[in-house]
């Protein structure tokens, strides 16, 4: 026969503890979750973080030099995807910002042409 663990509510905790004239340390707004499985858990962080596999960014970041040319490459840095379709791309200065923003509509083609980055639609720049 399997023993299942029966657990009180906060309220009969709390009056368990002060009669037993134990201070009760558990915060409270305190809510208690069930245990969950490591590895599960573990899956699923992988899976939200895209933890060990390729992903749009990444494949960008290897094309970055070809997408825009050396010159440009070498002053700016695409960082991450915003809303599944605006790539977020930091630059070195003004110069730099004006020239990828005058060349957005070639460059946004070229991105989706590779694979997987077909949603990006629009380039968010930023100097910094």
């Amino acid at each position: 026969m399997k023993e299942t663990k029966k657990e009180f509510s906060k309220i009969a905790e709390e009056l368990i503890a002060e009669f037993r004239g134990v201070p009760n340390n558990e915060p409270e707004k305190m809510r208690r979750r069930p245990t969950r499985n490591l590895a599960e858990l573990m899956e699923e962080i992988s899976q939200k973080f895209s933890l060990g596999r390729s992903t749009p960014e990444d494949a960008i970041r290897e094309q970055w030099k070809v997408l825009v040319g050396p010159a440009l490459a070498s002053s700016s840095h695409p960082v991450r995807i915003d809303r599944g379709r605006r790539l977020l791309v930091l630059v070195s200065d003004s110069v730099v910002r004006e020239e990828i923003f005058f060349q957005r509509a070639v460059i946004v083609e070229r991105i989706q042409a590779i694979p997987g980055c077909s949603t990006v639609t629009e380039l968010h720049i930023r100097s910094g």
